[in-house]
Parts: C-alpha cells; sequence; structure tokens
C-alpha cells in the first residue's frame, strides 16, 4: 500500500490493531481482508464499528478523487452507509447535484462491505440508518468541497469540515470525537 494511501485511511490500521512491524500479524492475519482495490489502484475503506455505546464511522471524514471507490466494512454491529438524499429517512440531500444517492442497505455480518464510487465531485454526507438518531454520520468529500452539504453540517450530527478533510486526507473518529 502507497504510503499516500495509508495516510488517506487515517486510523483504520490503528482502529483494527494492524498498525506495527511489517512482519507482524497481530490477530488479523490477513491485511486484505481490510480493504478492497479498485482497478484504479486506489484503496479507500471506511469502517462501520459499534463500541459500546459508541455508533461510528472510521475515518469520519475521507478525501477522495472523482471516480475512486471506497469500501465501507462492517467492524462491529448492523450497519448501513446511506447518503443523504430525499429518500424518506433523509429531509435533505446533502450530495452534489447529478451525484447518484447511495444505499448499503444493512449490513450485519462482520467484514461484510459495500462498495461505492464517488463519480461527481463534491462533499457527500451519508448516515447510518438504524443509528442516524445516535448520531452515526460521516464526510466525502471528492475532488473538492462543493454541493449542499459544503458549508454547513448534516441535521443529525457532526462531521468535520471539508477542507480540513481535503486537507489531512482523512480524519479519523477518535481525533474528530476527542
Amino acid at each position: 500500500m502507497e504510503r499516500r494511501q495509508v495516510l488517506k485511511a487515517g486510523g483504520v490500521a490503528a482502529t483494527t490493531g494492524l498498525m506495527g512491524l511489517a512482519g507482524c500479524s497481530g490477530s488479523n492475519p490477513d491485511v486484505s481482508d481490510l480493504t478492497d482495490t479498485p482497478s484504479n489502484g486506489s484503496t479507500n475503506t471506511v469502517l462501520m464499528v459499534t463500541e459500546g455505546s459508541d455508533y461510528y464511522f472510521d475515518p469520519i471524514g475521507l478525501f477522495v478523487e472523482p471516480g475512486e471507490t471506497v469500501t465501507f466494512e462492517i467492524d462491529s454491529g448492523s450497519h448501513s452507509a446511506t447518503a443523504y438524499s430525499e429518500n424518506g429517512q433523509a429531509s435533505v440531500t446533502r450530495i452534489p447535484d447529478g451525484a447518484e444517492p447511495f444505499d448499503s442497505g444493512i449490513l450485519t455480518e462482520q467484514g461484510a462491505t459495500f462498495e461505492q464510487t464517488f463519480e461527481s465531485p463534491g462533499t457527500y454526507d451519508y448516515y447510518c440508518t438504524p443509528h442516524k438518531g445516535l448520531e452515526m454520520v460521516g464526510r466525502i468529500v471528492a475532488g473538492e468541497p462543493g454541493g449542499p452539504a459544503d458549508g454547513s453540517m448534516p441535521p443529525d450530527g457532526d462531521v468535520p469540515e471539508s477542507q480540513t478533510i481535503v486537507d489531512q486526507g482523512a480524519v479519523s473518529y477518535s481525533d474528530f470525537s476527542g
């Protein structure tokens, strides 16, 4: 994995216990289970986590280039990755104009994944369907900030500012909430 991609993944390695010396297997010897590599060579994973009474996406903010694919993966619990679009549960649209809304459905198996390619540049806010009321929200910026989500927070919780995500590449949940 290239250094840039590891940095973009933010706290993913640390939260899964894989940060350590090369060759050390830790509790999960198969690193390939953590990410999928799309044909364009990019690797971006957002973990969906239940930890006690906390429900969150990690990283909570992620930068990708337009056309890159993000893999949402169940670390623990049952979750979804659902774009804010006027679709019944969301009363507002918080994805770029012309972008297709996405919804993983509720994933229940540890390690289950959902992939979404972010074609349109701009800011995408999303939530977990069963935990939206518990502030389980996240943000992805594709290319550059923009669209209805840029410059404001989702109605169900706080996320990093779009420019912060662009500047840092990724914002881990622990850095943002701590």
